[in-house]
């Protein structure tokens, strides 16, 4: 399974933006992926950082509001079935999030809690657009991040070693 998930991630690097698209795309939806392998491979291929960053968010923010569009729908069974997630975690999760509405997509980009966040906002009918930007900032502040920290950690390692 390991060479099948390392021989889609290089395909996907060898396809530059529309790849790292894909793999933020299908890293923001339930699906297990790694999107910051690809980010960082094709940052230190010499991509434009911020041709990344957007790509990467774009994609990630699309995958994002697929969970959103499931939670939309309403339909408990597909999401326990389908995506794993128990209806006990998104009753949970309604009750934390009661009040505080479509501005915790915001939080979309934790590692699981993410989608069980956009999932939830989906059931509870959440502003699309306020979900749609706040989720997308959030992403943006997450691989704006990533792409600073793997500068700098590059920048001491050539100061260092180079």
């Amino acid at each position: 399974m390991d060479a099948i998930v390392s021989t889609i991630q290089q395909l996907l690097i060898d396809w530059g933006y529309p790849g790292l698209f894909i793999s933020a795309m299908l890293a923001g939806s339930i699906i297990p992926f790694s999107s910051e392998l690809v980010l960082i491979a094709l940052v230190k291929l010499g991509l434009d950082p911020f041709l990344c960053v957007l790509s990467a968010t774009l994609g990630n923010t699309v995958g994002g509001m697929t969970c959103y569009f499931m939670g939309y729908l309403g339909k408990i069974e597909w999401v326990e079935k389908y995506f794993k997630v128990k209806h006990e975690k998104i009753e949970k999760m309604q009750k934390f999030l009661q009040g505080k509405g479509a501005l915790m997509g915001f939080f979309g980009f934790l590692p699981t809690l993410g989608e069980v966040i956009a999932i939830t906002l989906g059931f509870m009918r959440s502003n699309v657009i306020i979900t749609t930007v706040s989720m997308f900032l959030g992403k943006l502040a997450r691989y704006v991040l990533l792409v600073y920290a793997i500068d700098e950690l590059t920048s001491l390692y050539m100061l260092y070693f180079g």
